[in-house]
């Protein structure tokens, strides 16, 4: 259930799997959440292999989308460098490419006149250092909604909009539960296999039936500058300040730039946090001079979600008493929907119709690495956004 990014590409996976009939429910409308507000970036720049895997298999599939589906979510290589500021940086950026490089990726360290060459707007001095994945890139996120759009329709999907999810029946199973049925404000749907999906809306959604998904929502600002010459191009490396989560990449002869508060309260919120907002492009400018005086075009804000150690959830239900609902499989992107969309998808779909997939090894990616605080026993994946702590999920229930 939920027709974003992956609840989208999940059905389409799941249809085409061999399912008979696959029904996406959503309270809303298609894309109506962050995947239509997105800013599109996609690397294979993880910080730990899984991550390596999922963004590689992602950029893959958008790679073949045309071939596969007579539409495709408009992804451009643009290559991205992952900048290094501080002797800590760097040195994390080094073992880092050599972790990378050991999984499969085609990445490397480039110096800052090299980061130069391969972004002419970046100032040398700002910088020590950067990785550099040339197969990185962009894709368009309403073009993406599309794309799922166009590929469930094309394969029966059944979607039915403004639908909202209200609880599920169970029936007896050997490890307790298994699901029966899905309740909605608009009839009951049997069924024994359900992917919960929703993306910010994720922890609320397993609250319903009572499983603590330590899955957050946080506000996430993008901004496109006017055109400039500096960013007439048609390559032109992304960047991420990781320190400061901060990005940048081309956009429409200027440049998008986007970012998130780590010291902001976590929940809904769209608005715009101007004084945020204008401290980034100060930052900004630090980076890429020219920058400094644009006027911007356009500005927005979406709610986006993020898990505490910033990788996905990918699993089965499980209840407070750590008990599992059978045929429920949780699909969380963790806030890289556009950039592990695809992958969590198909392994969603996987998970649900097969109990496995070959996509990445899951074993460590369910809800019971969590504990009752949503404390998650892995490493954190170092390549993300800065995002606040996650609320607390007991019983359902936000606490800080």
């Amino acid at each position: 259930m939920g027709a974003g990014t992956v609840g989208g590409w999940a059905s389409y996976f799941a249809r085409t799997s061999g399912a008979e009939r696959v029904i996406v429910i959503d309270r809303g409308r298609v894309g109506d959440g962050a995947s239509s507000r997105a800013a599109g970036m996609v690397r294979a720049q993880g910080g730990t292999p899984t991550a390596v895997a999922l963004g590689r298999w992602s950029i893959d599939f958008y790679r073949r989308q045309a071939d596969l589906l007579g539409t495709d979510s408009g992804f451009r290589e643009l290559g991205y460098l992952i900048l290094a500021a501080t002797e800590d940086e760097e040195r994390a950026g080094r073992e880092r490419v050599a972790m990378q490089r050991g999984a499969g990726l085609d990445v490397r360290w480039v110096d800052p006149d090299e980061a130069v060459r391969l972004d002419p707007a970046l100032r040398p001095s700002s910088i020590r250092g950067a990785s550099y994945a040339a197969t990185d890139g962009c894709i368009d996120p309403l073009r993406n909604v599309r794309a799922y759009s166009l590929a469930m329709q094309d394969t029966g999907v059944e979607l039915r909009e403004h639908c909202t999810f209200t609880g599920i029946e169970t029936r007896p199973a050997n490890s307790g539960q298994r699901v029966a049925a899905v309740l909605t404000e608009q009839g009951r749907i049997e069924t024994e296999r359900v992917i919960l999906t929703g993306g910010p809306q994720l922890r609320e959604v397993g609250a319903v039936i009572g499983v603590p998904i330590p899955a957050g929502a946080v506000r996430h600002q993008v901004a496109v500058t006017e055109p400039h010459e500096a960013f007439q191009a048609e390559r032109r490396a992304m960047a991420f300040d990781l320190s400061g989560g901060l990005y940048w990449r081309l956009e429409d002869g200027g440049l998008l730039f986007g970012m998130s508060n780590p010291d902001e309260t976590p929940g809904p919120a769209r608005s715009i946090d101007w004084p945020y907002l204008d401290a980034m492009r100060r930052r900004l400018a630090h980076f890429l001079p020219v920058t400094d005086g644009l006027e911007l075009r356009k500005v927005w804000a979406a709610t986006i979600d993020y898990t505490p150690d910033h990788l996905p959830i990918l699993g089965p239900a499980m209840k407070t008493d750590r008990s599992i609902i059978e045929g429920i499989t949780v699909a969380s992107a963790g806030g890289h929907g556009m950039m592990w969309g695809p992958a969590v998808a198909r392994i969603a779909a996987d998970l649900a119709l097969e109990g496995a997939t070959t996509v990445v090894d899951v074993s460590q990616l369910g809800l019971d690495r969590f504990d009752a605080q949503g404390h998650s026993r892995l490493k954190t994946d170092p390549i993300a956004l800065p995002f606040p702590t996650v609320p607390q999920t007991a019983g359902g229930q936000t606490r800080r």
